[in-house]
């Protein structure tokens, strides 16, 4: 078993696909978060640059400034048609800089309206504001069992609670269940991180229809849309009224947009998001097969991560050619952690390779 800490860092000069070049050896690479394999995707790419023509590099102004371009609204109607179900006479959908923007833009909202805060197990750093807390340490099952006594014992008035869609790292599904619980007589937001579901749980619309919904529970969804959307950026999705109050904050008047190009390809990449999807559903449906009889995996069905304890694996598919997910995480002082990550990318030569490798890692034990 490895260390806590860093594993080995690989040095590379060009995008991770497939496979990934070092010292003039070539690796399968199982490993990122690129779950639709977009940033990959030649077609994707043309999309990307044809809208460079057309909007530059970068915005450089304020999303609040005098001159506005029109592809951020209607590029944001159409993430929260598809999010939200269209439902957009009710929903509405914010994008930023990153998904570590997006999610600050909500805690700098929220603590401007004086509420109480409630963290959640695995809540991401995106979410977390000074000075950082410490996170419970219950099973996510557990700590929403809980929450309604916890809630109970706050100062009366809005409160806040601020969890994880998933746990991406460990590929283990939250129920939400507990929601439906939650106290009737006092003004609750539910800010939910769907960095890993987004593009891929619910055939690509995130946890958003997962998650019951309550009148005096007003939800806010934050993403990156830097995994599987392919896009350098971030967004926050909720109710219209409250995307128009975080919105006039000074804080997102003040960051600098995302590239309006990216928008750009995003509006005309339906095809490309849903044909992407279609093939990580059968590449992961053959990785599930394939890998899980071993039972050497922690793993949701149907999500694109593979966990597991045997963090000598790595090392080992490593000798093999094969390059997985392997660092300490979310800090350098953290345990290593070993995951195979699936892409659209992976061909199933790809899968039928890797886990022919980890049944001979098995063998060896």
């Amino acid at each position: 078993m490895s260390e806590p800490g860093q594993q080995s860092i690989f040095t590379i000069n060009h995008l991770p696909g497939r496979t990934i070049e070092h010292n003039g050896k070539s690796y399968l690479f199982f490993s990122g978060t690129a779950y639709l394999g977009l940033p990959q995707n030649p077609v994707f790419q043309q999309l990307m640059i044809d809208a460079t023509r057309q909007y530059g590099t970068v915005f450089g102004s304020s999303r609040n400034g005098n001159v506005r371009l029109g592809i951020y609204e209607e590029a944001e109607a159409k993430l929260a048609t598809f999010v939200t179900d269209k439902l957009t006479d009710k929903f509405a959908a914010l994008t930023l800089s990153s998904g570590m923007m997006a999610g600050q833009v909500v805690i700098n909202w929220l603590r401007g309206q004086g509420m109480s805060i409630v963290y959640g197990s695995h809540t991401h750093p995106a979410l977390w504001h000074e000075p950082v807390v410490s996170l419970p340490t219950l099973a996510f099952r557990d700590w929403g069992a809980q929450v309604t006594d916890q809630l109970a014992n706050l100062p009366a008035g809005p409160v806040a609670i601020l969890v994880n869609s998933l746990d991406a790292v460990r590929s283990v599904y939250f129920d939400f269940d507990w929601v439906e619980s939650l106290p009737d007589d006092r003004a609750i937001t539910l800010v939910v991180d769907d960095s890993h579901g987004l593009g891929v749980l619910t055939n690509g619309r995130g946890i958003w229809p997962q998650i019951p919904k309550k009148p005096n529970v007003r939800l806010v969804v934050t993403a990156s849309l830097a995994k599987a959307m392919g896009l350098p950026g971030g967004a926050v999705f909720s109710d219209g009224e409250t995307i128009d109050e975080i919105r006039k904050t000074a804080f997102f008047g003040a960051c600098s947009p995302m590239p309006p190009a990216c928008l750009s390809a995003f509006m005309k990449a339906d095809s490309v998001y849903d044909e992407a999807g279609e093939r990580l559903r059968t590449t992961i449906r053959l990785a599930e097969e394939l890998l899980l009889p071993t039972g050497l995996f922690q793993h949701a069905n149907g999500y694109p991560v593979f966990f597991t304890e045997q963090d000598d694996l790595y090392p080992y598919l490593l000798q093999q050619g094969i390059c997985i997910y392997s660092f300490a995480y979310p800090t350098a002082a953290d345990r290593a952690n070993t995951r195979i990550v699936i892409s659209a990318f992976h061909e199933p030569n790809d899968i039928e390779q890797l886990a022919r490798q980890v049944y001979a890692y098995l063998e060896a034990a």
